[in-house]
């Protein structure tokens, strides 16, 4: 995104969560930052780590984000949440804030047994703390479709949850090229924009809106009746 020194900006996540617990008044756009292809962004570091443990005794904790998250999305058409691969109280806080998740799943054996933990917990929110949460879909990525272990994680997705959620057809590739982007503070498309995890991504945003430009159109024909 272009923002390398997170450490030393005044203002991420952290403190924005830490001022809603305390009752401090927000400026407008406060921490909201822009980058140079024109997408604003809220970063997070490593303080980020203690507003968890901090959010432990916080009365309403799981709508923390959500009460900020409430108070600018009527500026934006998405918002997207970058969730850690960990089920603590800030993804609790990110699934109770969201109307849905997409799930990306490594290419390998325990990002894809680590699948139950996460839909159990998913279902859990939906149940007690957000009725309108639902899954979007299951995306694979870092993934070697060349290999027996890549063709047999995509198999075992589609075969054990196929059924239950949509299994999104587009594949990320593994590409040194991405991690080359991510290193030096460029998004993929601007680092190289031809790369195959570059194109890929590309795709995924098209059948993503295309699933959701469908999932509107449902809604209103059943509005309609």
């Amino acid at each position: 995104m272009g923002f390398t020194n997170v450490d030393e900006l005044p203002v991420t996540l952290a403190t924005i969560m830490d001022k809603i617990v305390k009752g401090i008044p927000l400026k407008e756009k406060e921490g909201i930052l822009r980058n140079s292809e024109g997408m604003d962004l809220v970063p997070s570091n490593i303080d980020l780590e203690s507003m968890e443990v901090g959010l432990v005794n916080v009365m309403s904790r799981e709508y923390t984000l959500k009460r900020y998250i409430n108070s600018i999305k009527e500026g934006y058409d998405y918002i997207l949440i970058d969730c850690r691969p960990s089920l603590g109280m800030l993804t609790i806080n990110a699934l109770a804030t969201s109307d849905s998740v997409i799930i990306p799943v490594q290419a390998h054996y325990l990002p894809l047994k680590g699948m139950t933990g996460l839909i159990q917990t998913i279902n859990k929110v939906k149940e007690q703390i957000n009725p309108n949460l639902k899954i979007d879909g299951v995306l694979l990525t870092l993934a070697d479709m060349k290999t027996r272990i890549g063709r047999t994680v995509a198999e075992t997705l589609e075969k054990s949850y196929g059924s239950r959620m949509k299994i999104y057809s587009t594949v990320i590739p593994m590409g040194v090229k991405a991690v080359e982007a991510s290193s030096g503070g460029k998004s993929l498309s601007i680092y190289a924009e031809n790369s195959k995890p570059a194109l890929a991504y590309k795709e995924f945003a098209k059948e993503v809106l295309k699933s959701d430009e469908k999932q509107r159109n449902k809604l209103k024909s059943t509005q309609c009746r």
